[in-house]
């Protein structure tokens, strides 16, 4: 097939746009068109007919344009087919008018291409585009004066671009593709009052995640869960963006206290949790730089202070307000959030407004919201609708009874940069799109004075960030049909005649966010750690070294950031309750083993135990006995244990009966709540121990033995006293002094020394039968057997003594005279 100079195929391409145009009713009533109005006109599937290619419009400059000048035009063509696009051209294509911001809308959100809504080509501007093969994109720049535009009165106009051109498979021109964007257009300064009546309030929200841990070191040193807190304020973060940003824009600062806590705490030292344990923070210079900053940004602007934790408006209402306490917790919140501001950047926020996600309310949310003496409530156009259908935009402000004022972010604006803000596409879009809604509200009644809201997203991110910034700058250099205020200043406009509208009900609120929410079990889990806490605090000395970390951990747990984030969620609470626990178990008896008490009465000591860096006072320990009718214990006592030691507390126990009792040992708070784990233990009572009767039995044995041994003696010695004087030598024993015990084999040299020097001691026998004298023993005075010894015939003691004068010499003698003396009586 011949083909025709590139020149010539563009030019017939042109003719077959330009037709149906010109032909106008004609053609449309025509039973069949031409192939080209045919091929405009009808829609074909994605990658294919006039969807083959994607034109995006990346930047329009100026934004806003005069009548003299031009309009710059960059943007890229990006091949959605399967065949390479060739010879190919990008030209704009006449203005369209749209009326109302529902045209605008539509307008940009159309595929495909219908020559009747895109306008007629401008001849003359278009530029060539190089092959572009299929998946990839190519740049494109134009120029286009404005007069060409055929722009016409003030208003909001659409310009399309098309992208003409064949593919390899289909190598004929055709449109491939149309891209289309907004262009705001004044024609005349006399259309715009000297002071615009239309107002536009833009919230800022510095609001990040939960980063902050409860537990702190022993040196009250912050521990934050990870570094992501570091990386959102460094330079290039878009806490950083927010600020630096922020700081030169026409926004209401809306402010998470929690956040300015946490970077607080990293301006000075503090830790990171890791895999091994925490490890120093490196961030404070970081962190100072940024709050400097911020103080800077803020200094003489509005700054509205959310609760503290940015609290989930709508969990509590749905979920938690049935679990006692939770809203107390909620008010608790509001009460921290103005000092915290105050110290961490010096000026005094405002607290009466209340931001439930995305604006989505209903008559639980709002009473929830109102509870903690919020008097205005930021909602959206999409969750609070007029009653009546309105054919223009009303103000912010509409009040919902009750002294309440229902504030109305306008939807469209606030979802502006939601989207993927990386894609300059997306970009260029946004920015259009703001321009050109604000004006078209404007243009619904010029002298109307109305108040605008922008609510965006809570955590915007960088690239978001940026787009918003670069957004509002336009608008507040070239949109000269509106004027920035105050958040206060909207909520204390006048309400729009007509635009009032009930509360949804519970059953409109949107099902998506319904299930991102906290679950009842959450806000009971909050409850649990926060009764722990009350009891906890009750017995330190610096309650406010537990109560400010962990109070401020459970208003975390609250928070709105948690939602659609359940497991993360759970795993937190549960790490703040364990760490509170943890910290309790740090004041606990110290377990007994078995005892036995003897006798009647006894003292029964139990320790306490005191773990931490400070003193615990004001509790009360209580011993309890199973027996009570049996074993009796003492009162409860008082109990304060310094930190880091531990105290004996005495019982006094008193028996009635012997046998096995329990006892049991318990701590009790102030309010008499227990306290810890109770301590348990077995004691055995016996009034006289098996020990005591031994020591008796022992004792009866020796008084008997003792008994026997004397009554052996005296039967010895009356023996010994026998015949007819028997009467002396029973007197003799009496008198006698009791003879020295036997001596043990260990004392044998002892007892030779002893018999030694008795046989050397003179013998002093008493002379017929006479007793011993005083100096000698019993043992001296009779012999072995116990009987008397008799003398040799012709002789008395008196003379033995007085012829042998040696005492051993009479020993010898006394022994021999008593040998001969036995011989005569043997003879006898």
């Amino acid at each position: 097939m011949s083909r025709f100079p590139l020149s010539c195929r563009r030019a017939l391409v042109l003719l077959c746009a330009v037709v149906p145009v010109l032909a106008g009713p004609m053609a449309a009533a025509a039973p069949g068109g031409t192939a080209a109005s045919l091929t405009e006109s009808r829609t074909f599937d994605t990658g294919t007919g006039t969807e083959t290619a994607a034109v995006s419009v990346t930047s329009v400059t100026p934004a806003n344009p005069t009548r003299t000048g031009s309009v710059t035009v960059r943007g890229t063509v990006t091949n959605n087919g399967d065949s390479p696009i060739v010879g190919s051209s990008v030209a704009p294509r006449q203005a369209v008018p749209l009326r109302g911001r529902g045209e605008i809308d539509e307008a940009l959100a159309r595929d495909g291409f219908d020559v009747s809504l895109d306008g007629g080509l401008i001849r003359g501007h278009g530029v060539d585009v190089d092959t572009v093969p299929p998946g990839l994109s190519r740049s494109f720049t134009l120029r286009v004066p404005v007069s060409d535009l055929e722009l016409g009165d003030t208003g909001v106009y659409q310009v399309a671009l098309s992208l003409t051109g064949q593919t390899e498979n289909e190598q004929w021109d055709q449109v491939l593709g149309v891209g289309r964007t907004l262009l705001p257009w004044v024609a005349d300064d006399d259309d715009l009052p000297d002071e615009p009546g239309t107002s536009l309030t833009v919230l800022w929200p510095l609001i990040s995640t939960t980063h902050l841990n409860p537990q702190t070191d022993e040196g009250q040193v912050p521990i934050l869960s990870d570094d992501a807190l570091l990386s959102e304020i460094s330079p290039g973060g878009r806490l950083y963006q927010l600020v630096t940003l922020g700081a030169d824009l026409p926004v209401t600062w809306v402010v998470d206290p929690d956040l300015l806590a946490s970077v607080d705490a990293m301006a000075e030292d503090y830790l990171v949790q890791g895999a091994d344990g925490p490890i120093p923070g490196r961030g404070q210079e970081v962190a100072r730089n940024w709050l400097l900053q911020l103080q800077e940004a803020v200094e003489d602007r509005e700054v509205v202070a959310l609760p503290f934790a940015d609290p989930d408006l709508a969990s509590l209402a749905h979920h938690g307000k049935e679990v006692p306490g939770s809203l107390g917790q909620l008010k608790d919140a509001t009460r921290m959030a103005a000092p915290t501001v105050e110290t961490v950047l010096g000026v005094e926020p405002t607290t009466d407004f209340a931001w439930p996600i995305e604006g989505a309310i209903d008559p639980e949310i709002v009473s929830v919201a109102t509870s903690a003496n919020a008097s205005n409530v930021i909602t959206r156009s999409d969750s609070l609708v007029p009653a009546d259908e309105l054919s223009r935009t009303p103000s912010a402000p509409r009040p919902i009874g009750g002294g309440i004022t229902a504030l109305v972010a306008d939807t469209t604006l606030s979802q502006l940069f939601q989207e993927d803000m990386s894609r300059p596409g997306n970009v260029a879009r946004a920015h259009q799109l703001l321009l050109s809604h604000t004006l078209a509200i404007h243009g619904q009644d010029p002298e109307a004075e109305r108040n605008l809201l922008l609510a965006p997203q809570r955590m915007p991110t960088s690239s978001q960030v940026q787009a918003m910034a670069e957004s509002l700058t336009s608008l507040r250099n070239d949109g000269h049909w509106i004027e920035f205020a105050d958040l206060t200043e909207t909520a204390a406009a006048a309400p729009d005649p007509g635009a009032g509208g009930p509360v949804p009900s519970a059953d409109a609120y949107p099902a998506e966010l319904r299930a991102q929410e906290l679950p009842v079990h959450a806000f009971q889990a909050m409850r649990e750690t926060r009764r722990t806490l009350n009891d906890f605090s009750a017995i330190l000395s610096e309650p406010d070294r537990v109560v400010v970390p962990f109070g401020s951990a459970v208003q975390r747990e609250m928070s709105t950031a948690w939602r659609d984030r359940e497991s993360a969620a759970a795993r937190y609470r549960t790490s703040v309750q364990n760490q509170l626990v943890q910290l309790t178990e740090q004041v606990s008896l110290i377990d007994k083993t078995r005892i036995t008490l003897s006798g009647r009465s006894a003292v029964i000591p139990v320790t306490v135990e005191n773990g931490l860096l400070q003193d615990v006072q004001g509790l009360e320990l209580r011993l309890t006995s199973s027996r009570r009718l049996g074993l009796e214990v003492s009162g409860p006592q008082e109990v304060s244990v310094g930190g880091g030691l531990s105290q004996s507390v005495k019982f006094e126990a008193h028996s009635r009966a012997n046998g096995r009792a329990f006892l049991e040992a318990q701590l009790y708070t102030p309010d008499g709540k227990p306290y810890g784990e109770a301590m348990r233990f077995q004691a055995q009572v016996t009034s006289i121990t098996s020990t005591v009767l031994m020591v008796i039995g022992v004792g009866l044995l020796l008084v008997v033995l003792a008994g026997i041994r004397m009554y052996t003696q005296r039967k010895r010695l009356a023996a010994a006293g026998g015949g007819d004087d028997g009467e002396a030598g029973t007197t003799a024993v009496e008198e006698a002094p009791e003879p020295p015990a036997a001596p043990s084999a260990g004392a044998a040299t002892g007892t030779d020394r002893s018999d030694s020097a008795a046989t050397r001691a003179p013998s002093t026998a008493p002379k017929d039968g006479a007793t011993a004298g005083p100096g000698a023993g019993p043992d001296d005075a009779l012999p072995a057997d116990g009987a008397e010894k008799e003398l040799p015939a012709g002789e008395s003691p008196a003379d033995i003594g007085a012829a042998e004068p040696d005492g051993a010499d009479r020993s010898e003698k006394l022994d021999r005279g008593g040998a001969d003396r036995g011989g005569a009586d043997r003879d006898a």
